[in-house]
């Protein structure tokens, strides 16, 4: 018995998100005497994984692969579990993943729990503390289906670093032309960025801006911290930024640990969004926008004021510590 782990990766290497799973999956792998199996898709150094507490990794090689498909990878995984003798299966809170463990659940008739924060504070049963009424209450979980499938969310657990190598096997599953019925037909990404998955800081401009000429010093500031870049719904619904962009309940979830919101009125579906993130801080020229209600820092002002003052004191910042 083990715990096998879905680890993502992006033109063979390892996000984020997939040290973090691991750390947890090592977590709950100690927790229940046992050891934690990982399984990727056209990853390499595989090995590397096991600094994050992973004994072993199933490699799962083609080109097939190559761009990410429900279907198929649910069936992949669920024949690794049988493969594994797993119970128990985590994976993260991306977009990905949350299309991936409802299919998998189907095919393990296991229970699947998202939103996870915690490592369980049960194993006889599961039980985990998870995120509920978005982001605005706790549930404490019971998952009591012989298997189980547990989602955590985006830095809410951290990633810990144990050392060590795990070793790699190559695994092939009984995959057919008909689990590849769905295609993607593209991918738009914006490369060479940070993405708002991966991004440990988020930079996200609305309608304050009052044009997309005005998004630089967005970008600017973005840059200087190391952040991705976002917007609310108004600006992506008006065309100024794309909708990859687009952060809330209604568009890309965030689980950053400082998040920027500049010229952000903080209507409920965007607060409802980001309300995991740590560390909230709003620009703003309204005193009485709903987002300060909801921010841990808050500067009353003009954005196109304040915010380049902001990047000029950033870069003195770090030129004196280079």
């Amino acid at each position: 018995m083990s715990i096998l782990v879905y680890t993502e990766s992006e033109n063979g290497k390892y996000k984020k998100s997939a040290f973090e799973v691991a750390s947890y999956a090592k977590t709950v792998a100690d927790q229940m005497g046992t050891t934690a199996t990982a399984i990727s898709f056209n990853a390499s150094e595989g090995e590397s994984l096991g600094n994050y507490g992973v004994s072993k990794v199933l490699n799962v090689s083609g080109d097939q692969f190559n761009t990410f498909n429900a279907e198929a990878y649910a069936k992949t995984i669920a024949q690794a579990v049988e493969k594994e003798g797993a119970t128990t299966v985590i994976v993260s809170s991306s977009a990905n993943a949350k299309y991936l463990a409802p299919l998998l659940a189907a095919k393990l008739k296991a229970g699947y729990a998202p939103n996870v924060v915690e490592a369980p504070s049960s194993t006889t049963p599961l039980t985990v503390k998870r995120t509920a009424f978005s982001n605005k209450g706790f549930a404490h979980t019971e998952i009591t289906t012989d298997k189980k499938i547990i989602g955590v969310s985006n830095n809410a657990f951290g990633i810990n670093e144990i050392g060590g190598s795990a070793s790699v096997e190559e695994f092939s599953a009984q995959i057919e032309d008909a689990d590849f019925a769905v295609k993607s037909l593209e991918v738009d990404k914006v490369a060479g960025k940070v993405s708002i998955a991966d991004a440990d800081i988020v930079v996200s401009g609305g309608r304050g801006l009052k044009g997309p000429e005005n998004w630089g010093m967005i970008e600017e500031l973005a840059e200087v911290l190391g952040a991705a870049t976002a917007c609310s719904k108004p600006v992506s619904d008006m065309g100024w930024r794309p909708h990859g962009e687009h952060v809330g309940q209604t568009g890309k979830p965030v689980a950053s640990n400082l998040y920027i919101a500049i010229g952000i009125s903080g209507a409920i579906q965007h607060l409802a969004g980001v309300s995991a993130s740590k560390t909230k801080v709003v620009i703003n020229n309204d005193a009485e926008a709903p987002f300060f209600k909801a921010a841990d820092y808050g500067i009353v002002g003009d954005a196109f004021e304040v915010v380049p003052q902001l990047v000029e004191k950033l870069k003195e910042f770090k030129a004196q510590n280079a």
